[in-house]
């Protein structure tokens, strides 16, 4: 368990989600997929409003994946032209709400622009003391190691650290989440029980919720219910009761 493990009966502090639903539930509605991912970011809204009133100081959702390139171009240009919409749209609302937003993911493959937005996001809510928003874009959790251990490499290779240092304390310093708490709960919605590639080091010991519903019929009623349902669960993180 690291340090930054919180191993307590109350609710969840750190909440991460897997947003999937989207686009089937814009199908069931006869509508392109696009419109279900747009349905999707006003959930988005919501969700970070609630996270007050149920004691979540941390919240991170899985906004766009390193595997969603393979989607088709029209998806993924829609995606890109939404977040950068989003970003100029909420971040206002977030200054004023007191929500600090940070990004996670490979930053470079994203077009410029985008980037530029991100960037002025964490700038213009740094000061910000509320909810933690983590947005995970371009994201893959195998990937954040790779690039993790590139940067711990070249720091053994610089003689900033020495190989017979390095301990599973180590390589969470150079995580993109370096500066987050581990998961409490990682929820996935849509039906569907894997992880996806999201936060595969960090989660190792967060509780999952598998839910049917869709992401975009995803309530903040509903998400209180989860976070209550985590305080009565028995987390002993490996030992027993004496």
């Amino acid at each position: 368990m690291t340090s930054k493990t919180r191993p307590d009966r109350g609710g969840p502090r750190h909440v991460a989600i897997i947003m999937d639903g989207n686009g089937r539930w814009a199908t069931m509605r006869g509508r392109p997929r696009l419109f279900g991912h747009h349905a999707g970011a006003r959930r988005v809204r919501e969700i970070v409003e609630a996270c007050p009133g149920v004691g979540v100081d941390y919240l991170t959702i899985f906004a766009f994946s390193t595997e969603n390139w393979k989607r088709t171009q029209v998806e993924v240009a829609g995606l890109m032209s939404l977040f950068r919409r989003y970003i100029m749209k909420e971040m206002q609302a977030f200054v004023k709400e007191n929500v600090r937003v940070r990004f996670i993911g490979d930053r470079p493959r994203l077009d410029a622009k985008l980037r530029g937005l991100m960037d002025e996001a964490e700038r213009m809510t740094s000061h910000c003391t509320g909810t933690n928003l983590t947005i995970a874009l371009n994201y893959g959790g195998r990937d954040e190691v790779a690039r993790a251990t590139q940067r711990l490499a070249q720091d053994v290779a610089d003689g900033k650290l020495c190989p017979a240092d390095i301990c599973e304390e180590t390589l969470p310093r150079y995580l993109d989440t370096h500066v987050l708490p581990d998961p409490d709960l990682v929820i996935r919605t849509s039906g569907e029980a894997r992880v996806s590639n999201f936060l595969l080091w960090q989660s190792a010991y967060a509780e999952y919720e598998f839910i049917d519903t869709l992401w975009p019929d995803f309530s903040p009623e509903e998400f209180g219910r989860l976070c209550g349902a985590y305080g009565k669960r028995d987390r002993r993180f490996g030992a027993v009761k004496a």
